[in-house]
């Protein structure tokens, strides 16, 4: 009866240890992908999944494409200024 508690136990301990390594590499995703749009770095991944969910239909940018698209939504582009004051 202990030797079969304590594999319980084993077993218990490294199924959690994979659950919190899961939850830490999910919140590394998160940070990772908090800092790249604080500094205006687009998610090209977002977005694939994003039209994939969303917009099967519809044909899929390029990462230049959407990289450009972003940039020129972000600081303006085809002639228009984007500022602040």
């Amino acid at each position: 009866m202990q030797l079969c508690l304590r594999a319980q136990l084993v077993h218990d301990r490294k199924l959690m240890k994979n659950i919190m390594l899961d939850e830490l590499g999910k919140l590394g995703s998160y940070l990772g992908q908090t800092a790249r749009l604080m500094v205006g770095l687009p998610d090209y991944d977002n977005y694939l999944n994003h039209m994939e969910k969303t917009h099967p239909d519809q044909a899929v940018m390029s990462y230049e494409e959407f990289f450009r698209e972003r940039q020129d939504a972000r600081y303006g582009g085809n002639g228009r200024i984007a500022r602040c004051c």
